[in-house]
């Protein structure tokens, strides 16, 4: 549910609240706002201005030459290739200097030796989705109405000024999928009241009973249903106000009678259906559940085929309209229709929910009936409907509304104490708050002997038994006030066994190697079972499986690892690291239970390391991932018992392939996947491993020593090597810490200079060299002597000298 800030301001009054502080206090309330939009953010310099004079551009077919007055002293001249631009227009204007969506700026330009001052402006400009934009404007510039001032915020005018709360709503809550709903929330929450809207309007001396009759066939499944008949409506666009407010909702306008059957639907939650009278067909309805294979052209062009269990809305002979979830082109509101056959109804969600699924039809109606609307609001909402037609349709409301009405709304009484409500929560919370709670919340709140009466209205369905009401006390009070207390237990604290805890560190190295963790099926085909597999084993299949690609328990985690790489590459995920723990599933004979045995593997591909400053792209090799797994072995303190033997398997690269060894026995493997199958899953090249999870963290070891941080003060020195560029900073490195002996505690490359002022073939390395004693303070004779000896190592290695 997409919740307009400033919309939500005309039911209550939010105290100048910043949008995401509301957010937050809504979220902590129970309902997660998952994400606030800023319209327009970033976006300025956008006026209203006024299309003076209009021509064609003197050298471009397609461009035109629009004088506008912007609000400024002078008009500016703009070159527009909006093929729908005319004289007296009023249209958003990017003025020189502007910024629009992207950071796109605007500057004086010449176009086809013409200048232009500025930028007339379509919606998908200013920011707004082309899905969004009425028909009407979608190839072209958006024309504002007459009556819009001219250097006004365009901006502003088209409410993209305003922040757009995304509420992530659970399916109890179908009360806040409307802005009323939302209103009552957020004014509990603030402590404010509600503003209703006001649907008043002046019914004309004629019945709508002597136009139109109403039956109902399947009460149970069509409760409620109510027909207002408007005449002499003019069909035309929706005001600017409502339009901004739909498309910030995600919703297209169309014209104004399709525009208010939205807008209250958004406002009350009530779905409503406006037929062109003329071309209904008939002078009455009947509700009726279809014909077995009956058809219906629904309102996006599409022929349906219905069922027996689907309930349509009639002539009395044909279906015009699928119950709840799509109206009928044959009878929808066109440009030259006048009279309005309005439906507004109360149908079963799940008669609603079985017709959406079967005709692959999702609607912002379905969308409620499924979850449940307020029976109290049928007729409020085609009140308010009616009100707003005649307001900006100028139709005449025929006098009464026809109904068939068999829903009967009865109070839902509550009985809930204060001490049940404090034993639950363990909390202690006063009478008169949980009462002032309830209140605010719009709950009339009685008591008998002790106990709280509350009344709940019939928006809240979601509220049924005292439970439900405890939980409207703690959220609305707080969950952050529930206090946190331990458990009272004499039993032994909770801890991972070893075996955990050493699971536990595996994931954290390779998470903090740089690979994500997966989860995949357990379940896979015939073809991928075996494959990869470190150990042999018959296969164990499901006796009824979900499809035959899911029918038979895996022998190893990598066959499935590399469908997930190449889901990844075929999205654009150019470099893919994961890694998955979980079990396999072996069987020695057939028709045996299989063992399940833990494994980890994983899959790498792409670039493992790019410092684009540098231009260093370090691809994925084998090293790569026999590094990855080296340092595996050496958190497990096993890596002096293992040992990677060159071999040949299956599916995997001749010369790119190991076994690892633990204690002389078979205990995974590493390597390329084999060319071949590289290709047939479409994915580059790409290492794997594999690993006997259970085997490495059953291992018994030596528990790991640990030496002391020293006491004593460390001595950097610094140096700056002229060698050949040939001579590469590691192997420098390399005979420095074998000079450097014991004392020499670290070497650190920190600068490479090649330029004008080195000697052709020659570079400078810098290096910052550590020195330091455990046992005792160095001194300064100590320090150079083994200086020395690094610099003298140095020359006659590579006969690399201090830079002068």
């Amino acid at each position: 549910m997409f919740v307009s800030y400033k919309w939500l301001e005309d039911y209550v009054d939010l105290q100048g609240i910043d949008p995401a502080v509301l957010a937050e206090k809504i979220t902590r309330a129970g309902i997660e706002v998952e994400g606030i939009e800023y319209k327009g953010e970033g976006v300025k310099g956008v006026v209203i201005g006024h299309v003076l004079e209009r021509e064609q551009h003197p050298n471009a077919d397609k461009l035109n030459k629009c004088l506008v007055d912007i609000g400024a002293e002078e008009p500016v001249q703009i070159i527009c290739g909006a093929p729908n631009v005319d004289k007296g227009q009023k249209v958003a204007v990017a003025t020189v200097g502007a910024v629009l969506p992207g950071n796109f700026k605007i500057k004086k330009a010449k176009l086809r030796g013409e200048a232009s001052h500025g930028m007339i402006c379509s919606l998908q400009e200013l920011g707004i989705e082309s899905k969004l934009v009425a028909k009407e404007y979608a190839e072209g510039i958006f024309v504002f109405p007459n009556d819009a001032e001219t250097g006004a915020d365009a901006m502003a005018a088209l409410q993209l000024d305003d922040a757009i709360l995304e509420l992530g709503l659970t399916p109890n809550r179908a009360d806040a999928m409307n802005m009323l709903g939302v209103a009552y929330e957020v004014a509990a929450i603030l402590g404010a009241e509600v503003k209703l809207p006001e649907a008043s309007y002046e019914k004309a001396a004629e019945k709508a009973a002597d136009a139109v009759s109403v039956k109902v066939e399947d009460t149970q499944a069509n409760p409620h249903y109510a027909a207002k008949i408007i005449k002499n409506v003019k069909i035309g666009p929706s005001p600017l106000w409502m339009q901004t407010k739909l498309m910030n909702a995600g919703i297209r306008p169309h014209n104004n009678v399709v525009d208010i059957t939205n807008f209250v639907l958004l406002e009350y939650g009530q779905p409503l259906h406006a037929f062109d009278y003329d071309r209904f067909g008939s002078k009455e309805v009947v509700v009726r559940k279809a014909a077995e294979n009956e058809t219906i052209v629904t309102l996006d062009e599409q022929e349906r085929k219905l069922s027996s269990s689907h309930l349509v809305i009639t002539n009395g002979k044909k279906a015009q309209a699928v119950a709840g979830v799509m109206g009928g082109a044959e009878s929808e509101v066109r440009e030259d229709t006048t009279a309005i056959l309005l439906e507004a109804a109360y149908f079963d969600g799940q008669t609603v929910r079985k017709a959406s699924r079967d005709l692959g039809l999702r609607s912002e109606a379905s969308a409620r009936y499924e979850k449940g609307i307020d029976p109290a609001r049928v007729l409020l909402a085609a009140e308010r409907a009616c009100s707003l037609i005649q307001a900006y349709a100028g139709g005449e409301v025929l006098s009464g509304t026809v109904e068939e009405n068999h829903l009967k709304i009865e109070a839902n009484n509550i009985h809930v104490s204060v001490e049940k409500v404090n034993a639950v929560l363990g909390m202690t919370i006063a009478k008169e708050e949980i009462i002032s709670i309830y209140k605010r919340l719009g709950f009339a709140v009685g008591e008998a002997e002790d106990v709280l009466v509350v009344t709940v209205p019939s928006r809240r369905g979601d509220i049924r038994i005292e439970e439900d009401l405890i939980e409207e006390a703690a959220r609305l009070y707080g969950y952050d006030n529930i206090p946190s207390t331990l458990p009272e237990t004499a039993g032994t604290t909770g801890g991972l066994t070893p075996y955990q805890a050493k699971r536990r560190k595996v994931r954290r190295f390779l998470e903090g190697a740089g690979l994500s963790q997966a989860t995949t099926y357990s379940l896979t085909n015939d073809k991928k079972a075996a494959a990869f597999a470190i150990e042999k084993s018959f296969n164990t299949m499901l006796a009824l499986p979900m499809s035959e690609e899911r029918s038979i328990l895996r022998h190893s985690l990598v066959p499935n690892l590399l469908e997930a790489v190449s889901y990844n590459l075929a999205r654009q995920t150019d470099s893919v690291a994961l890694y998955e723990t979980g079990s396999v599933f072996l069987t020695k004979e057939e028709n045996t239970k299989p063992v399940e045995k833990e494994r980890v593997a994983g899959a790498v591909t792409g670039l493992w390391r790019k410092n684009l400053w540098q231009g260093e792209k370090k691809p994925v090799d084998f090293f790569v991932a026999k590094g990855i797994v080296e340092g595996l072995l050496h958190q497990l303190n096993v890596s002096d018992r293992v040992e990677f033997v060159q071999s040949e398997r299956k599916n995997m690269h001749p010369g790119r392939t190991a076994n690892i060894l633990l204690n002389g026995s078979l205990a995974g493997f590493i390597g390329q996947v084999h060319p071949a199958m590289e290709k047939e899953l479409d994915i580059k090249e790409t290492y794997v491993f594999e690993l006997d999870l259970h085997a490495l963290l059953t291992e018994e070891t030596e528990p790991v020593v640990y030496t002391p941080i020293p006491k004593y003060p460390s001595v950097t020195r610094d140096i700056a090597l002229v060698a050949d560029k040939t001579v590469t900073s590691g192997q420098l490195e390399a005979v420095i810490k074998e000079a450097g002996g014991a004392l020499l505690k670290e070497v650190t490359v920190f600068d490479v200079y090649e330029g004008e002022h080195m000697e052709e073939g020659k570079k400078s390395v810098a290096f910052s060299l550590q020195y330091v004693n455990p046992e005792q303070t160095l001194t300064e004779e100590e320090v150079t002597k083994v200086h020395e000896n690094v610099l003298k190592a140095l020359e006659e290695t590579y006969q690399a000298v201090l830079r002068g």
